[in-house]
């Protein structure tokens, strides 16, 4: 969807996006790569527009972050380096081709004319001549990202390219369109982020939701903000999900509507790492409420509609081996979300992904194998739980 002379005042919506972290040592991009280096990034939309911009992010360099050069085009395709050649454009910042990005900041890039389609593959190539301080990128990409030495952003193919399943510096695209289409972050840990679904194949629970939305003909935006292994209260692979709220929610361009789901990590993480006693228990679930209930009214404060997600079954998780006592926190926990009113709408995964014959157990067709993360049927399960109607309802309208 586009805007047109009916629709004078459009504004920035997010079309794709990805929450930022300090990579761990294992998930850092070599030095070698960056300098005199090429990166190009293949993000997938969601929606369409005829103009676009993207942010780059220094969120949490230690030193400036010196972009050399940038472009853009239409990738051949999820997993290809290769780019259709007449669509290559520059990436400017206010008209010149290299930007420095503060430590700690992130940039727009000029707008950029071409015409995009909702589900299209965008490649985004960026040249640096020194690795950073300390990098910023989001190691569960679950898509290639290709290298190259020297300048290479013009070249349309990038033979013997180097991989990687990385993205790194790379925050939001976002597409101009009419005001009345927003977008929707999905926030959460690794269910919501993707574990499991093979590179380059977009089958994550939040691109089966966009691909229903636009079968739905919804023109909505959608963002994949999971971090795997996070946590709501306290720093695990990456920030907290209370801290990075501002900045995965509340800062991206055109959000009407956010899903939170999160507490297997905060759950589990106590049961494995503390003593576990029933009080720790107890302080948690109020701590878990409190967090969401504060999230719920920063949403409300910048008028964005918050979706509450039950928290699916762990039994049989042998990372952290619940017992009956986690399992009748999480239940509580569920049922809270489910009956509290803190949230303008209710995404009962943990109904959706149950086993009836065992309510504490992923259903097997749904369970990965590890008993703990959703397998392909299971993420179509969540896409297909999400509530369309409180998507096309206005924060207010649902309570």
């Amino acid at each position: 969807m586009n805007a047109t002379a009916a629709d004078p005042v459009p504004h920035w919506v997010a079309s794709w996006g990805a929450a930022q972290q300090i990579p761990e040592p294992a998930n850092e991009l070599a030095a070698e790569n960056w300098r005199d280096g090429s990166l190009r990034q293949i993000v997938r939309l969601t929606l369409g527009g005829k103009q676009f911009r993207v942010r780059i992010s220094n969120a949490y360099g230690t030193a400036p972050l010196m972009l050399e050069a940038a472009s853009v085009a239409l990738a051949r395709g999820p997993g290809q380096a290769g780019v259709n050649a007449p669509t290559l454009r520059p990436l400017t910042f206010n008209g010149r081709t290299s930007v420095m990005i503060p430590a700690g900041a992130e940039y727009y890039s000029d707008s950029v004319a071409m015409e995009l389609k909702p589900a299209a593959d965008l490649a985004i190539s960026l040249y640096f001549k020194d690795a950073p301080a300390r990098q910023t990128g989001h190691p569960g990409a679950r898509t290639t990202t290709f290298l190259a030495k020297g300048n290479r952003i013009n070249d349309a193919q990038w033979d013997d390219a180097g991989k990687t399943t990385r993205w790194y510096a790379l925050s939001d695209v976002e597409v101009l369109a009419p005001r009345k289409v927003g977008a929707l972050v999905a926030i959460g840990d690794s269910i919501t982020d993707g574990y499991g679904v093979p590179p380059d194949t977009n089958t994550r629970w939040t691109d089966v939701l966009a691909a229903r939305l636009r079968n739905e003909k919804l023109a909505l935006g959608v963002v994949n903000a999971g971090i795997g292994g996070g946590r709501m209260l306290r720093d695990g692979l990456g920030p907290n999900l209370a801290a990075r709220f501002d900045r995965d929610v509340l800062a991206r361009a055109g959000v009407t509507h956010a899903l939170v789901l999160i507490g297997v990590n905060d759950m589990g993480g106590q049961h494995r790492n503390t003593p576990d006693t029933p009080a720790d228990r107890q302080q948690l679930l109020a701590d878990l409420k409190l967090a969401h209930r504060q999230l719920a009214e920063r949403a409300h404060a910048h008028g964005i509609c918050l979706i509450g997600a039950t928290v699916t079954p762990y039994v049989g998780s042998d990372y952290y081996h619940p017992e009956p006592e986690n399992e009748a926190d999480r239940q509580e926990l569920n049922q809270w979300i489910r009956t509290s009113g803190v949230f303008d709408a209710v995404a009962d995964f943990d109904a959706a992904l149950r086993d009836p014959a065992r309510p504490d157990r992923l259903k097997p067709v749904y369970d990965s194998g590890d008993h703990l993360h959703p397998s392909l049927a299971g993420y179509r399960a969540l896409a297909e739980t999400v509530p369309l109607a409180a998507l096309k309802k206005k924060c207010g309208d649902n309570k």
